[in-house]
């Protein structure tokens, strides 16, 4: 089924249903997707402060109400404890658990956070004659751990988590252009070239997501990414957690063209 042509209130609906557990690159064209992070309200306000501090990977596209599972802004007829394909619980640091559906582990005391994903610069960059690889090649976007020490705040300290396209030097400097003016989904890459220079010791053996190939005369190009956060978690070892995992996104009804600067 090609979910690319279909709306993001459609598949969001499959999701609830379980229809799809997949990653969600490609599907909705043209619509936002983004990360989540879910924490208690003793935890919210801390890791609120390190997405201000660190406004390339954690860009915040909504903050939900104590206890509310409903979006106000980026989505109608929502619910983010049912409507992501796969969800990641961390308990004092460690993934103990993945989930479908959240619901019986929501509290009233959780605050959730909705932050920009590349995914959704993906169709611009497609509109642009940049290629994604990943897409092209049915795979999830290869992400890797940095040594980039994100900027602490509260509890919350980590490194930066990237997401990986590999391109010609010529694509690469139309894909700078093009991903330059949404800040609001990650903006323009952190990184272009030798991945060694941020700490990533083997390109085909990406830390989350799939390995692409890479194609004679092209260079890596890295993007920051969402998985920042569960990077912080990981780091922060707060009491409890919940996280998309890597790739299975939450799709809004926003048109990227409306997260442009």
């Amino acid at each position: 089924m090609d979910y690319s042509k279909m709306s993001p209130h459609e598949v969001r609906q499959l999701i609830r249903e379980g229809k799809i557990t997949t990653q969600t690159s490609g599907m909705c064209d043209g619509y936002a997707q983004g990360n989540l992070l879910i924490l208690p309200k003793e935890q919210a306000y801390d890791f609120l402060l390190f997405t201000q501090r660190n406004p390339k990977s954690c860009p915040i596209l909504e903050v939900g109400d104590v206890g509310s599972r409903e979006l106000k802004y980026m989505a109608k007829d929502a619910d983010i404890a049912t409507d992501i394909p796969k969800y990641r619980v961390y308990e004092y640091g460690k993934l103990t658990g993945e989930y479908t559906d959240i619901s019986h582990l929501w509290r009233d005391d959780f605050v959730f956070f909705l932050i920009g994903c590349s995914f959704s610069f993906e169709s611009e960059l497609l509109s642009a004659d940049v290629p994604v690889r990943h897409i092209e090649e049915g795979r999830n976007v290869p992400m890797y751990l940095t040594n980039i020490d994100c900027v602490p705040a509260g509890i919350f300290h980590g490194k930066t988590v990237v997401s990986m396209r590999p391109m010609t030097p010529e694509k690469a400097i139309k894909a700078v252009s093009v991903t330059a003016s949404m800040p609001r989904v990650h903006g323009a890459p952190i990184h272009i070239g030798e991945g060694a220079k941020i700490g990533i010791k083997d390109i085909n053996k990406p830390d989350f997501g799939d390995s692409v190939t890479i194609h004679e005369g092209e260079i890596p190009v890295f993007w920051c990414c969402g998985v920042t956060p569960q990077s912080a978690v990981m780091s922060a070892k707060p009491p409890i957690a919940i996280s998309h995992a890597p790739g299975h996104m939450f799709i809004t009804d926003v048109k990227n063209s409306l997260l442009k600067d």
